[in-house]
């Protein structure tokens, strides 16, 4: 398994969780990673993303200033801090890798359902 997602759950509105994706891959071969989410009859989309060796970061318009992304290179994992959810937050998070030289996102962790309740 090359990224392993971990960290959702169920909480109420105003509440928060942490996600987790560890990755395998060397990162001397990371370019991005990032989180996205989907839900049903919806296409996925790009949550937040981090490159890895700037450290620059992207947020979607609706989570910014709730949600955080960051990144641990000495154990080679990313974070999504997400504080202040709300219901329109369900979603299953997928984490992501671009690697460099790739165009796309093209290793995607197994999905990790967020729930949050009003």
């Amino acid at each position: 398994v090359q990224l392993q997602a971990s960290g959702g759950g169920r909480v109420q509105a105003g509440g928060s969780l942490r996600l987790a994706c560890a990755t395998s891959r060397p990162t001397s071969s990371i370019l991005f990673m990032a989180w996205f989410r989907q839900t049903p009859g919806r296409e996925r989309e790009l949550v937040a993303s981090v490159a890895w060796y700037s450290g620059n970061r992207f947020y979607e318009d609706s989570v910014k200033g709730r949600f955080t992304i960051s990144k641990d290179n000495a154990k080679n994992t990313v974070y999504l801090e997400m504080n202040s959810l709300k219901p329109e937050d369900t979603a299953v998070y997928y984490c992501a890798l671009r690697r460099t030289g790739r165009s796309s996102y093209e290793l995607w962790g197994q999905g990790t359902l967020v729930t949050v309740s009003s």
